[in-house]
């Protein structure tokens, strides 16, 4: 860019050569500003190896050329890690949110079996329930005909009892008529024979009389 190509001329115009008394740090901040190296490239270079290759791409060689592409390499590996290192966060964020939504997913199949077993169970006692009850409307209807037929019967004999009974009134309405009528006879005809003398036929006919007339 503009800036890092500003930065480098600033360094170059500042050092180009290694600072005679400068640490490995402040040789490996001259690699970064002069060459674009890394210090993670770098560091694994002692002092001396820092100053010499600082001495050494000065030259302008072709050392200095490869160095430089080797750096731009670096660079777009860096970048091209840094986007690789974005999607496999972007993965695995996505990877946790699909073994989320798989876990979720398999506890609402566990409900769902739960809730089906149950309703499977209660599917079933329903059943003998409805069997049950079946059984019992079934016994129910046979003692109701059975009932049924019983108080037929019983309205039949009631309506010959009725007859029976009109048949006894008239008869009994009848005898007693012959009663009176006797007793109205009887009582006349002892009338009669009281007329007579004889005490002990008047004795006689009146216990009878008595007796007859309750």
């Amino acid at each position: 860019s503009s800036r890092g190509k500003i930065t480098r001329t600033i360094a170059l115009l500042s050092f180009t050569h290694p600072l005679p008394m400068a640490s490995k740090s402040e040789l490996q901040s001259q690699l970064k500003a002069l060459h674009n190296i890394n210090k993670n490239i770098s560091d694994s270079l002692s002092r001396d190896e820092c100053a010499d290759l600082i001495e050494q791409l000065s030259l302008g060689t072709s050392l200095n050329k490869l160095v430089e592409a080797y750096a731009e390499k670096n660079a777009a590996l860096g970048k091209n890690n840094a986007t690789i290192g974005g999607d496999r966060s972007r993965a695995k964020k996505k990877l946790e949110t699909l073994q989320a939504e798989y876990a979720a997913l398999e506890a609402s199949i566990y409900t769902l079996e739960s809730t089906n077993q149950a309703l499977t169970s209660r599917k079933q006692q329903l059943e003998t329930d409805r069997l049950i009850l079946s059984a019992e409307v079934e016994r129910i209807t046979v003692e109701n005909t059975a009932l049924e037929t019983q108080v037929t019967n019983l309205n039949l004999f009631a309506d010959e009892l009725t007859d029976v009974n009109d048949e006894l009134k008239k008869e009994n309405k009848t005898l007693k008529n012959l009663i009176d009528a006797i007793r109205l006879q009887l009582a006349r005809d002892v009338k009669n024979l009281l007329r007579y003398e004889d005490s002990e036929i008047r004795k006689a006919l009146v216990k009878v009389f008595k007796s007859t007339l309750g």
